[in-house]
């Protein structure tokens, strides 16, 4: 049936309602306000994406086939507990052959007779690294100087070993810092050695504190400290880690919170101590051992300047202590 207007015409017929009809009204959009409370409490404002830009890594892990252990609770898997005995196996082994027969230029530490040199050559390993390689001290033979000469190496186009602590950004500074710090204690040894009525441990303690350079992380200043100590430079007891003075990517502290199932500073320093005696090796040996443990499966094992490898019955022993 046709339709009729208001004025009683067909509606396609009237030029007024034909009119009308043609235009059609704009959309306006409205911003919608955020609803008020009903308490009358502040109006909240939209919650951003604090996810732009976050790379999200996930930790390689073997598959949970029921492992427990008092020990290492954060751990579910014996292929880790197994590949965790290897790797302070090796660790113990290099800190053994450190004391007994360093080699390569730890052995020149210990036969340099002056102790200034000595510490000197000890401060560039702990700073640049070893290689991994057939030649693992080409990079610092390339760039070395003596204490005497007061110069530092020039860093431009060296070579550094994985745990180095070289930053392009900060340079030699951190050597400079080093060299200034220990002529104004008098000397390197000196400012090591710090009081006689200092503990081991506290000598220790304090000497960490006091190598707290820029670039100059909790790794190389364990790193030099144990050197200083194992190649009989000076007498300290390294006691702990110093995880608290660790960075967000320490991958010894990351794997030290991942083994232990804490991240509390304080707990996790009695846990890795409980596990260094529990499993009967030096607590400087969770250093190295961490970090090659907490590396990925398939990836290399860094020796740090050792030419040794783990002791079967060493292994066979850890490995028992941790119920395997």
């Amino acid at each position: 049936m046709p339709s009729f207007c208001r004025h009683n015409r067909l509606v396609e017929n009237c030029p007024i309602c034909s009119k009308k009809a043609s235009v059609v009204s704009p959309v306006r959009s409205v911003a919608r306000r955020p609803s008020k409370p009903a308490n009358g409490g502040p109006v909240r404002a939209p919650r951003k994406s604090t996810a732009g830009g976050m790379t999200v890594r996930r930790v390689e892990r073997a598959p949970d086939d029921g492992y427990e252990h008092d020990l290492v609770p954060g751990l579910r898997s014996s292929t880790d507990a197994g590949r965790l005995a290897d790797e302070l196996a090796f660790s113990a082994a290099r800190l053994r052959e450190l004391s007994d027969a360093p080699p390569g230029l730890y052995a020149d530490v210990r036969a340099t007779e002056d102790r200034e040199e000595a510490a000197w050559l000890i401060f560039l390993i702990a700073f640049m690294a070893p290689l991994e390689g057939d030649d693992q001290w080409a990079g610092i033979e390339a760039v070395r100087t003596t204490w005497a000469a007061g110069e530092v190496p020039v860093l431009d186009g060296g070579r550094f070993g994985p745990r180095t602590a070289y930053d392009p950004k900060r340079g030699a500074a951190p050597l400079v810092a080093y060299r200034t710090w220990a002529e104004r204690l008098g000397g390197q040894i000196s400012a090591l050695a710090g009081e006689e009525s200092w503990t081991l441990q506290h000598r220790y303690d304090r000497a960490f504190e006091r190598l707290a350079f820029s670039s100059f992380g909790r790794p190389q200043r364990m790193e030099f400290l144990v050197l200083a100590h194992r190649l009989g430079l000076v007498e300290l007891d390294p006691w702990t880690m110093h995880l608290s003075a660790a960075t967000a990517t320490d991958p010894v502290a990351l794997g030290a919170k991942r083994l232990l199932g804490i991240g509390d500073p304080v707990l996790l320093q009695r846990r890795q101590r409980e596990l260094a005696h529990g499993i009967d090796v030096p607590i400087e040996a969770l250093d190295l051992g961490l970090y090659n443990w907490n590396a990925p499966m398939d990836a290399p094992r860094v020796k740090a300047g050792a030419t040794v490898d783990a002791d079967p019955a060493e292994r066979k022993r850890i490995a028992s202590a941790l119920g395997l």
